[in-house]
């Protein structure tokens, strides 16, 4: 792919679709089992989902290449009406502060695939799936399909009660060639990326391989972050009968984390306030002193347990929690899938996808909770003789699952008739173990290895999942009017093992076998179209011991397990789209009714392991507008978008206890971290020769308590790029590229992502992580 193929795409959507209307109205009928994402080639870019029948919209490879190499596909898809997506780190790829949400609901309930293989919902130390980050080199994927609203039956997900997010892989090229990136920026942030394609082979086999490296300090604080990945993929072409795929990912992530922040510590130590991972004496000092405290509380006459640390944290430091030592997140997985897409007939076609994914996975903290006992061991298992008042305290992941997804579809014409089904097995392991630190001036163990020798397991399971799902789904084109319908079916079994400790063993289950959705678009002429959808959806339970109905005592999962139900939703949406010209507009309306919604409530702080509590919160009420506008102005090098969005999501029911008393009197407040308004804009300039980019994303105050008693301000973020292609350039530099790119640009002081420790009814909370500063970073490419 050349790097103009962008605007030269834009400018040609409109001679497209009036080249090619009648394919559009067919892909039309397909969309109730699966959207078809345009592979970025320049010739299949749908920007606002003209010809669908719910609100679809869809970036490309070229908007990921006018922002830093390595940046994360979510964070190209913000500028997309509905999406609200926060990090704190310049490329959206730090996972533990990586939060995406569509009109209200959360990165937990969206659903996410990778070439129609289920990602889960994508959450941090994720227990069905992985993060799109790990999944693919994000130079590898050709586009971003976002459905706001509801995603398409046909998608391999139990968590999609408000939209997907479905992420294709670009296609291996026809011809032998070499592209290759190095990037330098702030913090000494190195990236490199090269991918070879092998061009056709003869008998249509062709593939590429590839590889990624990142490595940056953390802009605050102390410490480093870096992702070894690869990625394989070869396609065979079998003469108009279809085609086998099949691709291996590895991905290999190891961050030191930033510290989690309060409005309090913010106050107290300012925002770039972070852990203190270069002073292990300060932080053996802070945990006698909170030793020493916790004694006195005990037994105001017994002698401190370190008399020497006294009992006054050191200055500016007013909790444990201020500051810790470290804290770290370590994962490796391996992702391969096999698809045979296929022409039975010339009506008949068969799609079928085999897919494998292992993890294993390790979050980490320093904690002076608990103090490391006389004689534990070390990672070489020796006794540890000066045991430090800390102990390394890690939560162990493992993930196992298997399945396949198969799509069977009939095409009569004007009638298209689609069955399908998706089955996966899933094996979580998981547990929370402490490991022995010594005392001294440095630590014995390195947070950014896999740790071995622990001296305490406080608890282990092991969580089977299976999943079965199925769809039908037809779709009729009349005319100027098309109409799909169809229905899913879910079930999903959860088993919870308790292998060590006293957390839940026993069986819950979600389950509905009808869940319609119907929608319909009428073309107008003239480039005008209406569209309408209504779709219901069921999120199921998740099997984990930190979250969803097993992470919680056993006397608790008893209480509720009868009583406890998974989360539903139903969602209508109407709209029109205009396309005239060089200029695409869209505008929606939605309504939300969202029952049975599970609220979880952090207890303590978070290194602090505490069981959360969970409760059926009754209903959601959201509805709300968005628009988009895209203007490819004619014969120019110039291109505009920007998009609009209104949500106004409440909860309408307090909070009761089995016994029907209000814990929280929630009805009315708004859904914690939900904008109410958002507004992104993007103008680019590119003559295939220079080439600049400058948007900017606003977006109003965000609660982190259900009471709405505290909450972070409005924001606006400024990012620009600019560069150039040496395209006909003589000697070395022919076919090279240059370009600089800055986040952030005015260097706004502002909070970031909110959440990352869950939710408390009211009151401050260390839940909320720092923005990046303004940074820079410069890229030299081959072949992009």
């Amino acid at each position: 792919m050349t790097a103009h193929i962008w605007r030269a795409g834009a400018a040609s959507i409109a001679l497209f679709a009036a080249q090619h209307a009648t394919a559009q109205v067919t892909d039309t009928a397909t969309l109730v089992a699966d959207d078809p994402a345009p592979g970025g080639d320049g010739q299949d870019i749908v920007v606002l989902g003209f010809g669908q029948t719910r609100q679809v919209q869809t970036i490309t490879a070229a908007d990921l290449e006018r922002l830093p190499p390595g940046t994360s596909p979510l964070k190209a898809a913000a500028k997309l009406p509905g999406v609200n997506f926060q990090s704190a780190d310049a490329f959206g790829a730090y996972e533990w502060s990586t939060r995406i949400s569509l009109r209200g609901f959360n990165q937990n309930q969206l659903g996410f695939t990778l070439d129609g293989v289920p990602l889960g919902d994508m959450s941090y130390a994720n227990v069905n799936g992985l993060h799109i980050s790990r999944a693919i080199i994000s130079e590898n994927i050709g586009s971003t399909t976002v459905a706001q609203g509801a995603g398409a039956l046909g998608t391999a997900s139990t968590s999609n009660l408000g939209g997907t997010l479905q992420f294709e892989s670009r296609a291996p090229a026809d011809t032998v060639d070499l592209v290759a990136s190095g990037t330098y920026g702030s913090n000494d942030t190195v990236r490199a990326f090269v991918r070879a394609d092998s061009g056709d082979l003869g008998g249509g086999l062709k593939g590429y391989l590839s590889y990624g490296y990142l490595t940056t300090d953390k802009w605050k604080g102390f410490g480093s972050q870096r992702q070894h990945q690869a990625n394989a993929k070869l396609v065979k072409e079998m003469d108009g009968l279809g085609s086998i795929t099949g691709f291996v990912n590895f991905s290999d992530r190891r961050e030191i984390d930033y510290q989690d922040l309060s409005l309090g510590i913010i106050a107290r130590r300012g925002l770039r306030n972070d852990n203190i991972g270069n002073d292990y004496p300060l932080a053996i000092r802070i945990a006698q002193v909170f030793n020493n405290q916790n004694a006195r509380a005990a037994n105001p006459a017994a002698a401190l347990p370190f008399p020497g640390a006294g009992l006054a944290l050191p200055t500016g430091i007013g909790t444990v929690d201020d500051v810790y030592f470290n804290a770290a997140g370590l994962r490796r997985d391996w992702l391969g899938g096999l698809t045979f897409d296929m022409r039975l007939a010339p009506t008949l076609t068969l799609t079928t996808t085999s897919y494998y994914h292992h993890n294993k996975g390790q979050g980490s903290w320093i904690t002076p909770y608990l103090a490391t006992p006389a004689g534990a061991p070390d990672d070489a298992g020796q006794p540890i003789t000066a045991p430090a008042p800390l102990s390394y305290r890690t939560t162990e992941y493992g993930i196992d699952r298997a399945g396949n997804v198969t799509r069977l579809a009939y095409d009569l014409g004007p009638n298209r008739f689609e069955v399908g089904g998706w089955y996966e097995s899933n094996t979580f392991r998981q547990a929370r173990r402490f490991y022995g630190l010594a005392g001294g001036t440095t630590p014995n163990r390195d947070v950014l290895r896999f740790q071995d020798n622990p001296f305490a397991t406080q608890w282990n399971g092991k969580y089977d999942t299976e999943t079965l799902q199925y769809f039908i789904a037809d779709s009729l084109d009349i005319g100027r009017l098309t109409i799909n319908a169809g229905w899913k079916g879910t079930r999903v079994r959860n088993q919870a093992n308790l292998l060590t400790g006293t957390l839940v063993a026993g069986r819950i289950e979600s389950k509905d076998w009808f869940l319609p959705q119907a929608g319909l678009v009428f073309r107008l002429g003239s480039g005008a179209e209406l569209f309408g959808s209504y779709s219901e959806n069921m999120r199921a339970f998740v099997s984990s011991a930190t979250s969803g109905p097993f992470a919680t005592t056993q006397t608790g999962f008893d209480a509720i397990r009868g009583t406890v139900r998974p989360e539903t939703s139903k969602t209508a949406e109407g709209g029109v789209r205009l396309r005239r010209g060089g200029l695409q507009l869209s505008a929606v309306g939605y309504y939300i009714d969202f029952s049975n919604r599970l609220l979880v409530f952090a207890n303590g702080s978070s290194i602090q392991g505490n069981p959360p509590t969970l409760n059926n919160a009754g209903d959601v009420e959201s509805y709300g507008a968005e628009a988009s506008a895209f203007y490819s102005i004619p014969t120019t090098p110039l291109s505009l978008f920007a998009s609009y969005s209104y949500n106004r999501a409440t909860y309408q029911d307090d909070v009761l206890s089995a016994a029907g008393t209000v814990l929280s009197p929630t009805a009315g407040r708004t859904v914690v971290d939900t904008p109410e308004h958002m507004a992104k804009g993007e103008i680019v300039y590119d003559d295939d020769r220079f080439f600049a980019r400058a948007g900017v994303d606003y977006m109003t105050r965000r609660y982190f308590t259900y009471l709405n008693d505290q909450s972070v301000g409005a924001r606006a973020l400024v990012d620009a790029s600019i560069g150039y292609r040496f395209a006909d350039a003589p000697g070395l530099l022919r076919g090279f590229t240059i370009e600089a790119s800055v986040t952030n640009l005015t260097d706004k002081d502002y909070i970031s992502t909110i959440g990352t420790n869950g939710y408390t009814a009211s009151g401050d909370n260390q839940t909320l992580l720092a923005g990046a500063p303004r940074q820079w970073f410069v890229t030299l490419r081959r072949g992009f």
